[in-house]
C-alpha cells in the first residue's frame, strides 16, 4: 500500500536537479507525494512533478551541454540582473504546456520574494511559470520578474525550505530534501567522470564553481563582486534553513551537500540527479517496499 508524503524540495541552483532523483527514488519505493511545496529550484522541480512532466524534464536536463546551456543564457546589460530568463522559460513551456497552479492533479505551493514589500509571496494560484520564474529569480543573476506592479525574486532569501507551505493532510508523513547541507562532501564518481566547465564559459560568466564553500583567507582577494554575493547569500539561506528545520518533526530527511556541485553547475544534470538517488538511498526514514 503506497504510504504518502508532503514534500517540500529546497533552493540551490543546479544542485536542484537532485530534487528529481530523490522523487523517483521515493515513488520506486512506494511513496505517494500527496502535495508540494518548493522554493526556488525546488519550485521548479516540484511544478513541473505537479504538472505530471518530470519524466519529459528529466529526459531534456540530461541531454543539455554547455554550449545548449550557453544558449538559453540570454545574458542582458542591465544593472537589474545578468540573465533576463526568458529563454529558458519559454523552453520549458514547449515540454510543459504552462497551465494554472489550481488545475494541477497535485497541490502544489512556490514561494517568492516580494521585493518592493519585502515579503515572502505565496503561489498556489494561477499560472504555474509565472510562479516557477517569480521563485528561481537569484538576486543579481536573474532579473527581477515583473507581474503587474510587484517584482519578484528568489524565495530562499525569506523562506529556502518552506515546511510550512505544504498542503500536509493528518496522514502525510513530512519528507524534507536540503541540497544546500553543511555536510562534507563524500565524491561518489571518479573526477574524471564529473563534467568540467571549459574555460570561456567561465570568463563569460564570472562564475565560482561552489559558491557555498569555506573561502580560505588566502582567497579572499580573489573573489569578484558576484562570488561575493553569492557567498554572502548561501550563509544567509543557511542559517535561515537550520532555524526553519530545528522546528518540525521530518519522517523523511534527504540533505546533499552544498560543496557537491555548484550553483551554476546545469549542465551536469545526470550526475547531479544520480546524487540525488544516492542521498535518498542512504537518508533516514526513506523505507524501500519489501
Amino acid at each position: 500500500m503506497a504510504r504518502n508524503i508532503a514534500l517540500v524540495l529546497s533552493g540551490g541552483g543546479a544542485r536542484g536537479f537532485a530534487h528529481i532523483g530523490v522523487i523517483k527514488v521515493l515513488e520506486q519505493s512506494g511513496y505517494n507525494i500527496t502535495s508540494v511545496a518548493g522554493t526556488s529550484m525546488g519550485a521548479l522541480v516540484g511544478g513541473i512533478h505537479a504538472a505530471g512532466r518530470l519524466h519529459e524534464f528529466e529526459e531534456w536536463v540530461t541531454g543539455l551541454d554547455v554550449m545548449e546551456v550557453l544558449k538559453l543564457t540570454d545574458i542582458s546589460l542591465s544593472k537589474k540582473g545578468l540573465v533576463k530568463g526568458t529563454k529558458v522559460i519559454e523552453k520549458l513551456k514547449e515540454i510543459v504546456p504552462d497551465r494554472r497552479i489550481e488545475d494541477l492533479t497535485v497541490p502544489y505551493c512556490a514561494v517568492a520574494t516580494d521585493l518592493l514589500r519585502g515579503k515572502e509571496r505565496i503561489f498556489t494560484s494561477g499560472s504555474l511559470f509565472d510562479a516557477i520564474r517569480a521563485s528561481i529569480s537569484i538576486p543579481t543573476f536573474f532579473q527581477p520578474f515583473r507581474i503587474g506592479n510587484d517584482y519578484f525574486v528568489d524565495g530562499g532569501l525569506v523562506n529556502p525550505i518552506p515546511i510550512n507551505r505544504v498542503q500536509r493532510r493528518e496522514d502525510d508523513m513530512l519528507a524534507v530534501v536540503d541540497v544546500n547541507a553543511d555536510l562534507p562532501f563524500v565524491q561518489s564518481e571518479p573526477e574524471e567522470d564529473r563534467i568540467t566547465a571549459p574555460g570561456y564559459l567561465r570568463r563569460i560568466m564570472k562564475i565560482n564553481a561552489r559558491t557555498g564553500k569555506h573561502i580560505p583567507k588566502n582567497k579572499m582577494d580573489e573573489m569578484g563582486l558576484f562570488n561575493l554575493n553569492n557567498r554572502s547569500i548561501s550563509i544567509m539561506l543557511n542559517q535561515i534553513a537550520a532555524l526553519t528545520l530545528r522546528n518540525y518533526h521530518i519522517d523523511i530527511m534527504v540533505s546533499l551537500s552544498r560543496e557537491a556541485y555548484g550553483t551554476y553547475d546545469f549542465y551536469k544534470a545526470a550526475a547531479i540527479i544520480r546524487e540525488g538517488e544516492r542521498a535518498a538511498l542512504a537518508a533516514e526514514g526513506v523505507q524501500p517496499l519489501q
